[in-house]
């Protein structure tokens, strides 16, 4: 059994992390101050729960003590919320991750840490491989990529073992639909349930590379059980290039009637992402991401059974 702490514990990954950390039987810490994720993701009969914010360096020290692994999910996310107000980005997201880690230093723990593909940012060349140049375009992405040089910096300087993630929109159960900053699938799906209009902005070519959540919690657990590290990154997709316009074709056949109306492109939207998956694939040989089709009617199957137990939460304010 292994002590395990989890920052952003009661949110959309964190969360799903929990639940499988616990079903295999290690401690589980989970660091989290409810911001954006829910109580109601937190099962105190399996984990033990901390409600601080990363920020604060003195009370999260204490939180982590005697942690051996730490997954780093916390961060203030969203692109449109950090062009608005990016200076509580750059605490969340790149001072919070100077504080975890600090505590990860004194304790010894190994720290996964989530950053995000939009560090590629005004690098259009496509598929990403984690060799490119980065250019992040808005506040969230450069507080991302400041973390990681964080991150890699604690690893040289003062050997503090890490692993750098990569996350590619990541989506599936758990991930809350209601919000402003919500995530497209989530949202359009919460808003297709209930009969409402679906919004794209943009003409709908634009791309993602999907990464169903429970793949990201296989690659994690993976991680941590064989001790997986590199040099740098890892992209954490597997090539996916799928169009909002054929997520749309998709979400159709379970909901035939879905309106869709089309808006001017926002700041800050990067028009494709895709990743070359050669270096995921060879450190995590064992992985088989399920097709996007099939989560994503997982994921739509689950919202309307269970998505009441993740909408209605605290609102996200600037």
């Amino acid at each position: 059994m292994t002590r395990v702490a989890v920052t952003g514990g009661a949110g959309f990954i964190g969360s799903n992390l929990v639940l499988a950390l616990a079903s295999k039987g290690h401690e589980v810490l989970v660091i989290d101050d409810l911001s954006t994720g829910l109580k109601s993701n937190i099962n105190l009969d399996i984990c033990t729960f901390h409600e601080i914010s990363i920020t604060d360096s003195f009370a999260l020290n204490k939180a982590l003590e005697g942690a051996e692994v730490i997954f780093h999910l916390g961060a203030r996310g969203s692109v449109p919320r950090s062009i608005k107000s990016p200076v509580p980005t750059h605490d969340v997201n790149t001072t919070g991750t100077l504080n975890v880690l600090e505590a990860a230093r004194e304790n010894g723990a190994h720290v996964f840490f989530s950053s995000s593909s939009s560090v590629y940012g005004r690098n259009a060349t496509l598929p990403k491989d984690e060799s490119m140049w980065l250019g992040p375009m808005t506040p969230y992405a450069a507080s991302k990529l400041a973390a990681e040089s964080y991150v890699q910096a604690y690893k040289s300087t003062y050997n503090v073992p890490t692993t750098l993630l990569r996350f590619f929109n990541v989506f599936g159960p758990r991930q809350r639909p209601d919000h402003e900053y919500a995530a497209v699938l989530p949202k359009w799906i919460w808003k297709a349930m209930h009969n409402q209009p679906i919004e794209v902005f943009g003409d709908g070519t634009q791309s993602r590379d999907f990464t169903y959540v429970k793949t990201v919690v296989d690659i994690c657990l993976d991680a941590m059980d064989r001790k997986v590290s590199h040099d740098g990154a890892i992209n954490l997709a597997f090539g996916n290039r799928i169009t909002l316009l054929q997520t749309i074709d998709l979400m159709k056949r379970h909901f035939p009637n879905l309106q869709v109306n089309f808006s001017p492109i926002r700041s800050g939207d990067v028009k494709e992402s895709q990743n070359n998956p050669t270096l995921v694939k060879e450190l995590f040989p064992n992985i088989a991401p399920l097709d996007f089709d099939s989560a994503l009617s997982e994921t739509i199957q689950w919202l309307k059974s269970d998505g009441q137990t993740v909408a209605n939460g605290p609102s996200v304010s600037d």
